[in-house]
């Protein structure tokens, strides 16, 4: 496994933003051919940096209900709970946890009533407080400019470098900063895999 270089940087960069962009584009951009492209963004796949192309939506242009973003007071210890019911609300398309204890999620309620909406969606939320806040507007626009990449080792945590181990385990693959650290880990997943 070797580090990300600044042209997987730029590959991934001009992939946030537009990934349906074809590989003979970025090659332009990054003055390589396109089957070369097309093995970086192979290797940035399978060592799980890119993990799948999506559609953005516009969600204004389908009329999708009524824009809001809702801040829940959770009572303590609900948090989790709240979260996981809000996450799965066809409405809702962000969720956030705050180090406060607070739930926040973006939305398109479809009901022009958005208190009788939520109160639908946590019928059983005794002691949650709601702000809500109509948007007016919205844009994601997700930036990789500062950001260092950097692959963490499944094992203990540490940076995984270019003397570093990739190993795939029942589909999903796997970094380690060294051999031992990835022989610790296959030997406690085949521990856990023997036990269930």
């Amino acid at each position: 496994m070797r580090d990300l270089d600044e042209t997987d940087m730029e590959i991934l960069r001009l992939l946030g933003d537009d990934a349906r962009r074809p590989y003979s584009d970025i090659a332009e951009a990054v003055d390589l051919s396109g089957p070369a492209v097309s093995d970086r963004v192979e290797r940035l796949e399978e060592a799980g940096i890119i993990e799948r192309f999506t559609v953005d939506v516009d969600q204004s242009q389908l009329r999708a209900g009524v824009p809001v973003f809702v801040r829940a007071s959770v009572p303590t210890g609900a948090v989790d709970d709240c979260k996981a019911t809000v996450a799965e609300a066809d409405a809702v398309e962000h969720v956030f946890a705050t180090a406060d204890g607070d739930v926040w999620f973006y939305a398109r309620a479809q009901v022009q009533r958005v208190h009788e909406w939520l109160e639908g969606l946590l019928p059983d939320a005794d002691g949650i407080e709601y702000d809500v806040t109509l948007i007016d507007d919205a844009e994601w626009t997700p930036s990789l400019e500062g950001t260092a990449f950097a692959l963490t080792c499944a094992e203990c945590g540490n940076t995984v470098d270019d003397e570093g181990e990739s190993a795939r385990i029942d589909g999903e693959v796997y970094h380690f900063c060294c051999p031992s650290c990835q022989s610790r880990f296959e030997g406690r997943y085949d521990r856990l895999e023997e036990g269930v």
